[in-house]
């Protein structure tokens, strides 16, 4: 009775240690982690956008339609409640990621519109804050690439044998992943014309 006993418990803990139960645990802790990182560089970007608007506002007031662009921009991205639940409800996970293209893409056109003032281009708060969105935009790509890479071990983790049985039993899935919006654009090689006057 005792020798079939103790073979019981050494054969649950076999079973137990290859269960992979707590390296999905690690793995689901460094994508919470990657996560609030992609967060955090995100809301640095968010921070800067009104007094990057305000500054330009000063020499381009004309430009109405840009900053009003940029100013609804920054509300949506600060109207998506961002937790880290947020990685485990795709449809959540694109419309935050729309909201975060949204706002990059209406930050690119106000420093294309800054380039048509010479002397908002030479204002030390300006060149300071496009300064500060440049490293910003750079840790944000940082962290977004940590984030991918976490996302990419965690799933894999999730989905190979035996980890995927004890993922099937808890119940967990792999998580969202960041993703290009329009895949046939990028693939598609840009033009490039040269005037010849």
């Amino acid at each position: 009775m005792r020798l079939r006993l103790l073979t019981l418990i050494a054969l649950l803990v076999t079973l137990l240690s290859g269960c992979g139960y707590n390296q999905i645990q690690i793995n689901d802790e460094g994508v919470n982690a990657a996560w609030s990182e992609v967060l955090n560089q995100y809301k640095r970007r968010a921070d800067l956008v009104p007094n990057l608007v305000a500054t330009v506002q000063g020499y381009a007031a004309h430009e109405k339609e840009v900053l009003t662009r940029v100013t609804e921009a920054r509300a949506k991205v600060g109207g998506i409640n961002a937790t880290p639940e947020l990685v485990n409800d795709e449809a959540a996970f694109a419309r935050f990621q729309a909201a975060q293209s949204e706002m990059s893409s209406a930050l690119a056109r106000l420093l294309v519109v800054a380039e048509n003032y010479p002397q908002l281009k030479a204002d030390a708060n300006f060149r300071d804050l496009q300064a500060q969105l440049e490293g910003t935009e750079n840790r944000v790509t940082v962290a977004r690439n940590r984030y991918i890479e976490t996302v990419r071990v965690y799933n894999v983790s999730v989905r190979t044998f035996p980890n995927n049985l004890t993922a099937m039993v808890m119940g967990w899935k792999p998580k969202a992943n960041f993703s290009v919006d329009n895949e046939k654009a990028i693939a598609d090689a840009p033009a490039v014309k040269f005037d010849s006057k």
